[in-house]
């Protein structure tokens, strides 16, 4: 078939696939990454050439170092792609054909691969149940868990979003105020919130993953140059947004002690860096194409409230928790006994497996 087709990597995405898939790379090339999504929704054989170098990387390579960086690549795709692309990687034909070979008895694939891989499966399956085109992966998963495949225990709650909703205008929750809450204060200046602490943060983070998914959906269905005003207004409102939170998240990721809520940022912080990838490349796009009069309208505000921890120019660590606010109020009142905690110093793996995984997880895993 490949000498009827050619080489997968001959194509324009199919070279930047060869490229961020490259076993000597020391880690994940993100802006490479995002450069393969753009392709595959701006061309009409993006994601059929993108599938087709995908399958040849995948497809008896004993490298898992390149199998790791291709499952990175194929995951960013499903998440920043549209529904072309999630209709060839879901198909019976490549979860099936592709991804459930990966992890079979005869390859005896180390146990990190085996978790990728039974992972996608699992949060696509959960994604796609209910779009009825979409569900030849939920099918094999079906048949997978039937035969007894135990597949990683995770909380899809917290998984990085896959469908984009109707794009809505960024609903901005008020927070509300029950009291002043006392973080427990290691010696080292690190804090571990409390429980309502966390849930508060973590509602937060829901707004900031709202926002995330209407910025990536209006990346997608956008032309550069060609877009509506008010449509634009909003993109750089939630650029401008975005990125006040992310800075305010890192600021946080390096004061809290707790391991389960810092995960939750580093995912977030993730997310956000590949919207902004794409933005950047959509504002490349736009300035090649768009008068001198358009490129100057839509001009917003410098300021914006909208934070999720409100940095002034006090170094407290009260002051870098104090701005949990997405509107006038802020949730961080509940921190206000913080005033006189200083920031601490940046710290520095089917029928198989049912047998094969089970024996591998009756034993501790380690995080």
């Amino acid at each position: 078939m490949e000498f009827l087709l050619g080489n997968p990597y001959s194509t324009p995405v199919g070279h930047c696939i060869e490229r961020a898939t490259d076993g000597s790379l020391q880690s994940e090339d993100w802006a490479l990454n995002m450069e393969i999504c753009d392709i595959i929704n701006e061309t009409e054989d993006g994601p059929k050439d993108a599938i087709r170098a995908v399958k040849k990387r995948l497809n008896g390579n004993k490298n898992y170092r390149e199998v790791m960086l291709t499952l990175t690549v194929l995951e960013t795709c499903v998440k920043n792609c549209g529904h072309r692309f999630h209709a060839l990687v879901t198909s019976r034909d490549f979860v099936d054909g592709v991804l459930v070979k990966i992890v079979s008895p005869k390859n005896n694939p180390p146990t990190i691969v085996q978790e990728k891989v039974l992972t996608l499966i699992q949060a696509w399956a959960d994604a796609f149940r209910s779009s009825p085109d979409l569900t030849g992966v939920v099918q094999i998963y079906e048949e997978l868990k039937r035969k007894g495949i135990e597949f990683p225990v995770s909380d899809l709650e917290t998984l990085s979003p896959i469908h984009t909703p109707q794009r809505p205008t960024p609903h901005v929750a008020p927070p509300t105020y029950t009291g002043p809450q006392v973080p427990s204060i290691h010696p080292s200046g690190s804090i571990n919130p409390t429980p309502e602490q966390i849930c508060r943060l973590r509602s937060e983070l829901d707004v900031v993953r709202g926002n995330a998914k209407v910025m990536s959906e209006m990346l997608t269905e956008m032309v550069p140059g060609q877009e509506d005003a008010s449509d634009y207004e909003l993109l750089q409102e939630l650029n401008r947004t975005c990125r006040a939170m992310q800075q305010r998240m890192v600021e946080l990721i390096s004061c809290v002690s707790n391991e389960a809520v810092t995960e939750e940022l580093l995912h977030v912080n993730d997310d956000l860096n590949n919207i902004f990838l794409r933005y950047e490349r959509y504002e490349r796009f736009r300035s090649g194409r768009a008068s001198a009069q358009s490129a100057n309208n839509g001009v917003l505000s410098e300021a914006t409230e909208d934070n999720l921890i409100d940095l002034g120019p006090a170094t407290t660590l009260a002051s870098r928790l104090a701005g949990l606010d997405m509107g006038a109020d802020s949730v961080s009142s509940t921190l206000s006994s913080l005033s006189s905690c200083k920031p601490p110093a940046a710290p520095d793996d089917f029928d198989v497996f049912a047998q094969t995984r089970t024996g591998a997880l009756s034993e501790p895993r380690k995080t």
